[in-house]
């Protein structure tokens, strides 16, 4: 079922009524005069959210860094123990062996 343009506009007057509508054409009317006022105050707060942006990628990078680090670190030190476990089951078990005596 499409979406008709017509359904939507009625969808819209009937949810806003006609003052909501109004409104809304006014704030459309007012947008190419307030473009320049916004971009005089916008830049200077986009530039800074970019900025910010910056400076905690770069923090994140050398985090995520770290913690691959760790990882790795904990991942050998893990099948070093399982290693070691392993090879104590083996030490043991051979004794304990019917056909070792």
């Amino acid at each position: 079922m499409a979406i008709k343009p017509e359904d939507l506009f009625e969808n819209v007057v009937e949810d806003m009524g006609v003052p909501g509508v109004a409104a809304g054409i006014g704030a459309l009317a007012l947008v190419p005069l307030l473009i320049p006022a916004v971009a005089k105050v916008g830049k200077p707060i986009a530039k800074a959210a970019i900025k910010s942006g910056i400076v905690l990628y770069e923090k994140s990078k050398g985090i995520i860094e770290e913690t691959g680090e760790l990882f790795e670190d904990l991942v050998a030190e893990s099948k070093a123990e399982l290693a070691e476990q392993q090879t104590q089951t083996e030490i043991e078990v051979v004794p304990t062996h019917p056909e070792a005596s």
